[in-house]
């Protein structure tokens, strides 16, 4: 077959697309802004439908051997002392009720690798504009000389550009949920390997997640009100993140220290991507740009591969029509995302950012789910 398509961002959604894409005979190309995958971030769990699907994509003994042991999470007070902790489940054996999580940039190697000899990487540019001519799409880079597909899919985050050139601007697309936080990874284990600790203060959370000598550092206020900031600006974001923290007690004040020091560091706000239809035309979005379900779900890797699947599936329900398609993807994926998304309102938040010193208090007593 010669059809073409265009997949843009190199992270989860845009490697595990690409592969399902490839699979079907499509000639495909990935345009990444990056110099290369999108590196850089948290673990990745992978567990209940993620685990079929990584073990269709010949994946699951490769997850399983690099698999990390997380042993142990905690619930710290202002005086470094546990109130509350929870052994984690190692695995069983039994992939139906297991889970594994894996180090992002490991797991986004292996989905390269299974691509790379079968793929058109286009590193360093990114799309410009996009006209859905009925039969093809006609694309204009920003570096590279316009191109024509027969797709486009858009995976290329909570802040997509194909979202925004096709649906719209984002604003009507993303969920404010109240709160801001940041990732920084250091490169030396602040806290035993293996370990999760978490501290609290009303509105205010501070975790540490320590794995094969580095430490996970991830901050997070409340805000009743959205910060106006450039996501592009990073010096700005590094000052709202001090700013905001810098009363907090326990280990806060050197863990600022460490963020300031390192080069590495994320910030954003808590939101969810709701749309009433991830597909227009011959485009479509997959993971964060069309259904982030905001990192206090813990699962927006593993959505964005289990959402590539979901497309690809439908391409087969569908004998690849490619309208028949789209809708089926719109159709049967949705109460999955709904479903976790609901799960991080009504359970996440309160759990991982409680409100008040009262909600703290019960939550370290034991009066609550652990998550």
């Amino acid at each position: 077959m010669n059809r073409t398509v265009l997949i843009c961002g190199a992270s989860f959604a845009g490697l595990s697309t690409a592969y399902w894409m490839a699979t079907f005979g499509y000639r495909v190309t990935v345009v990444e802004i990056a110099p290369g995958p999108k590196k850089g971030g948290t673990p990745v769990n992978i567990q209940d439908r993620t685990i079929d699907i990584v073990k269709r994509m010949g994946l699951l003994d490769q997850i399983r051997e690099q698999a990390l042991k997380m042993e142990v999470m905690e619930f710290r007070n202002a005086d470094d002392v546990t109130e509350r902790s929870s052994i984690r489940p190692q695995h069983a054996g039994n992939d139906a009720h297991d889970e594994y999580e894996i180090e992002r940039d490991v797991l986004l190697a292996m989905l390269f690798d299974a691509v790379k000899d079968h793929v058109e990487f286009i590193f360093g540019d990114s799309i410009q504009s996009l006209t859905d001519e009925t039969h093809q799409v006609a694309v204009s880079f920003r570096g590279g000389k316009p191109r024509a597909f027969d797709l486009v899919i858009g995976c290329d985050g909570v802040h997509s550009t194909v979202r925004r050139l096709c649906f719209g601007d984002e604003a009507q697309f993303l969920r404010y949920l109240g709160a801001y936080f940041s990732i920084t990874i250091v490169d030396k284990s602040l806290i035993p390997d293996n370990t999760t600790q978490i501290y609290n203060e009303p509105g205010i959370a501070v975790m540490l997640n320590a794995y094969n000598q580095k430490t996970d550092i991830c901050l997070c206020f409340q805000s009743e009100d959205e910060i106006p900031y450039d996501y592009r600006n990073e010096e700005d974001q590094r000052r709202i993140m001090a700013e905001r923290l810098a009363d907090v007690g326990w280990r806060t004040p050197a863990l600022l220290a460490e963020v300031r020091r390192s080069d590495n560091f994320y910030f954003d706000k808590l939101c969810h991507t709701t749309m009433p239809s991830w597909t227009k035309g011959r485009i479509a979005l997959v993971g964060d740009a069309a259904y982030c379900p905001s990192p206090a779900a813990g699962r927006g890797g593993s959505l964005a591969i289990d959402g590539a699947a979901a497309l690809a599936d439908a391409f087969v329900a569908c004998a690849g029509d490619v309208e028949q398609a789209f809708e089926h993807y719109n159709r049967s994926f949705r109460p999955f995302v709904d479903r976790i998304q609901a799960e991080v309102i009504e359970v996440g938040l309160e759990f991982f950012i409680p409100r008040t010193a009262e909600a703290i208090r019960e939550r370290n007593a034991g009066m609550g789910p652990m998550v």
